[in-house]
């Protein structure tokens, strides 16, 4: 006997310790379930099965260590009626027939037990319990017998139950399950002396057949059953770790750069500005003469530089300050490339800087003609001649 349970406490232990490095966080308040359920009970051999049947009710608190294995107490009780003597025959105690109870309960029963949840055990916890599920218990505790007698009230002894539940569970947060309970207790007759040695003897057992309820109660992680939490290794941790700081430096180099760039962009509309706010010079000999503005591209481009933005202000404000006033513009190519793609660049610079006068400055496109002369030759430098030439006159 001493054996068997040492057996099972060691079996316990290596249960709680591998359910450990996959479930944490499990406080002693948590994982704990009530259930209450009713049956009948009746003597396993030498009686008829039915006719000796007898109603039971029993209450149970358990605390679940591990999805795996938990410990419970249990207490339970069994009613009297007429035809029957104690539950166990008089074979048991040597109480004869004619001594029964005639108490509404005749049986006092309390068990420790210890309980394995086999659908984890061999199916593995998911961080949910299953729909249905397969548990086995196995534990010893203390019953006794009430009689009417001129000796005493009752009689009692060390007792032991193992049996099965097989559960369903239910609802949305899985906290109510139903109870199936097959189960055999055994009267172990050790408090006899050597007369009645300790020992598993199914002429001195019950079957008890019984079904009920379980709520678990809502545990510290808000939910009613165990949750599972992914664990990484201190190794894994230092890796993300230098990625981060790997990470952090790159965003502080692109921080920089954006800087830089801010500080660029400043200077260019701090220069932007002096070119606006510039006064124009008055050449008195010069009042009737034709003006000519100048505004130069980059190689294969047709696009206006801010750089250039202000000699096309200037046509613009000639324009806007005389009426009458027209311009002819004529853009030109550097002789790089073929002559089909000059004349093409060569004209989009023309059609650039009219396009800047009518939409950005609001100057009639009828007083604006443009041009493209393909490659042009009026500079020496052949870089200089990627450029569009305005002539304005009144």
């Amino acid at each position: 006997m001493k054996k068997l349970f040492t057996i099972i406490a060691v079996c316990a232990a290596v249960l709680t310790v591998n359910a450990q490095t996959t479930v944490k966080g499990s406080k002693l308040t948590d994982n704990w379930t009530l259930g209450i359920s009713g049956g009948v009970v009746t003597p396993t051999v030498n009686h008829a099965f039915f006719g000796s049947m007898r109603p039971t009710v029993a209450l149970e608190a358990t605390k679940w260590i591990t999805p795996v294995f938990g410990i419970a107490a249990q207490g339970q009780t069994g009613f009297n009626y007429d035809k029957l003597g104690s539950m166990f025959p008089n074979s048991t105690f040597g109480v004869p027939v004619a001594s029964k109870s005639k108490t509404a309960f005749d049986l006092a029963q309390a068990m420790l037990l210890g309980k394995f949840n086999l659908s984890n055990l061999f199916g593995g916890y998911k961080g949910e319990p299953r729909f249905f599920e397969v548990e086995a218990y196995f534990g010893g505790g203390y019953s006794h017998f009430y009689k009417n007698g001129a000796a005493d009230n009752g009689i009692g002894g060390l007792s032991s139950k193992a049996g099965m539940n097989f559960n369903f569970n239910l609802g949305e947060a899985k906290a109510w399950q139903i109870n199936i309970k097959p189960a055999i207790t055994y009267l172990l007759d050790g408090n006899h002396g050597a007369a009645h040695p300790v020992q598993y003897n199914v002429n001195h057992s019950v079957v008890e057949l019984t079904a009920g309820v379980t709520y678990k109660f809502l545990n510290s992680n808000d939910s009613h059953n165990f949750t599972l939490v992914k664990e990484y290794d201190q190794a894994e941790v230092d890796g993300l770790n230098s990625k981060i700081n790997s990470l952090r430096g790159q965003v502080d180099g692109l921080n920089s750069q954006v800087n830089s760039l801010k500080a660029q962009n400043a200077q260019l509309q701090n220069e932007l500005n002096d070119c606006k706010n510039r006064k124009p010079t008055t050449v008195n000999n010069v009042v009737n003469r034709d003006l000519e503005s100048y505004v130069t591209f980059d190689q294969g481009k047709s696009i206006i530089n801010r750089s250039q933005m202000p000699n096309v202000e200037r046509v613009a404000t000639y324009m806007k300050n005389h009426k009458d006033s027209k311009v002819v513009i004529k853009g030109y190519a550097s002789p790089e490339g073929s002559a089909a793609i000059n004349a093409k660049l060569s004209k989009a610079r023309a059609e650039a800087v009219k396009t800047m006068l009518v939409k950005k400055y609001g100057i009639s496109s009828s007083r604006i003609q443009a041009e493209g002369q393909g490659v042009g030759n009026m500079f020496k430098e052949p870089d200089w001649n990627r450029v569009s030439i305005c002539t304005l006159d009144k």
